[in-house]
C-alpha cells in the first residue's frame, strides 16, 4: 500500500471519532462562552486529550484541529503536546543519575520528566492571551531525535498570538492523578488487568518505592490539570486496553521505518519502551475519571477532576476504528 492510500485509509478509519470529538469541543465551547460576562472576551477553552502510545491521539488531535479551524467553524486552535514540555536533555540526565535504580526515570516519559514550571507558565499565559494588550506566547518544542533518540528541547518553538478560541493539551498521561501508598501496594500484588501475564511482570519491573517516587512528582501536575475545562479520553477495547498498546506501538514503529529507510527501534526495543509506561496506566490512569484515588479523610476524597461532566470517552478497536463513545 502506498503512502497516499495509507493516509486515505487513516482518514476514513478515524473520521467518525474525529466527528464526535469535534462536536464535543463545540458543545463545550458554547457552554464555556455562555458563562463569560458579555463585556469580556472569553478565555480559550482548554481541552485535555489523553490516549495511549500508538492509539493515534496525535493524528486525531491534528484532524480535530483542522475540523475546528476550517469553515464553517473557523476557530483559532492551539495544540500543545505534553511531550514538548519534557525537561531539556541535561535535566533528563540529571534525573536519571539521581535515581539510578528507578527504571521509570531512566529516560523521558513518566511524570517527573517534564518541566512543570515551564508548563505552568505557558498555560497561565495562554489563559490570558485574549485579554486586551496581551502579548504572544511561546510554545516549546522537544526534538526526540537529538542525542541519539534521547531528545532535547530546541529554541525554535511556535509563537501564538491571540485571540485563541481553543487550546488542546494532548499526551499519554494527561489527566493522570496521584494516588495513595495503600493503593499502590494493593495493585502491585494483583495481576495487571487486560494484560497477558507472560507479556509483562509488574512485580519484577518496579517496586513500591519506584512507583511512589513517580507519584510524588505527579502531585505537581495537578496544577496543570486544573487549567482544563473539558476532556477527551481515547481508549482501546475494554478486554485489551493495555495489551493492545504493544500492538499499536509496534505498528507505529514499523510504519515509520518503511518511510525513513529502516531507522528506528527493533521489536524488542519497542516492547522495552512500552514496558516503562505500563506502571503509569496501572497506578495513575483511572485519575482521568476518578481524580485522586485512595487516601484517607473527606478532604482527599473531594479531589475530583475539573472536567467531570464535561468529558468524552472514545473507545477504538484493534484497527483504531470507532467502537463506542460515552460521556463522563
Amino acid at each position: 500500500m502506498n503512502l497516499r492510500a495509507l493516509h486515505i485509509m487513516n482518514e476514513e478509519t478515524h473520521l467518525p471519532a474525529v466527528q464526535h470529538m469535534t462536536q464535543h469541543v463545540l458543545n463545550q465551547l458554547q457552554e464555556h462562552r455562555s458563562r463569560c460576562p458579555p463585556s469580556l472576551r472569553p478565555t480559550p477553552l482548554f481541552v485535555g486529550v489523553q490516549g495511549p502510545q500508538g492509539s493515534g491521539k496525535t493524528f486525531l488531535t491534528s484532524r480535530l484541529r483542522a475540523h475546528l479551524a476550517n469553515p464553517p467553524h473557523s476557530l483559532a486552535v492551539t495544540v500543545l503536546s505534553i511531550d514538548d514540555l519534557y525537561l531539556p536533555h541535561s535535566g533528563l540526565q540529571s534525573l536519571a543519575e539521581s535515581n539510578p535504580h528507578n527504571i521509570l526515570f531512566q529516560g523521558r516519559g513518566q511524570p517527573g520528566t517534564h518541566d512543570v514550571p515551564l508548563g505552568t507558565s505557558v498555560f497561565r499565559n495562554l489563559k490570558k492571551i485574549n485579554e486586551v494588550h496581551a502579548g504572544t506566547v511561546d510554545i516549546p518544542i522537544f526534538d526526540k531525535s537529538l542525542f541519539n533518540g534521547q531528545g532535547d528541547r530546541i529554541s525554535d518553538g511556535e509563537t501564538v498570538k491571540g485571540p485563541v478560541d481553543v487550546v488542546v493539551l494532548e499526551g499519554w498521561c494527561v489527566g493522570f492523578f496521584p494516588t495513595s501508598k495503600e493503593l499502590v501496594e494493593e495493585r502491585l500484588k494483583e495481576p495487571v488487568p487486560t494484560l497477558e501475564p507472560d507479556m509483562f511482570d509488574m512485580k519484577a519491573f518496579v517496586s513500591v518505592d519506584h512507583v511512589l517516587a513517580v507519584n510524588e512528582q505527579l502531585k505537581r501536575y495537578v496544577e496543570w490539570w486544573s487549567a482544563l475545562d473539558a476532556f477527551i479520553q481515547i481508549k482501546g477495547p475494554s478486554s485489551a486496553q493495555l495489551s493492545i498498546i504493544y500492538q499499536w506501538r509496534l505498528q507505529q514503529e514499523h510504519n515509520m521505518k518503511t518511510k525513513n529507510g529502516g531507522k528506528g527501534m527493533t521489536d524488542d526495543q519497542v516492547k522495552t519502551f512500552v514496558d516503562r509506561y505500563i506502571p503509569g496506566y496501572v497506578f495513575f490512569g483511572d485519575g482521568v475519571t476518578k481524580g485522586f484515588s485512595g487516601g484517607e479523610g473527606a478532604e482527599t476524597e473531594r479531589l475530583l477532576p475539573s472536567w467531570i461532566g464535561k468529558g468524552l470517552s472514545v473507545t477504538i478497536g484493534n484497527d483504531r476504528e470507532l467502537l463506542h463513545v460515552s460521556n463522563f
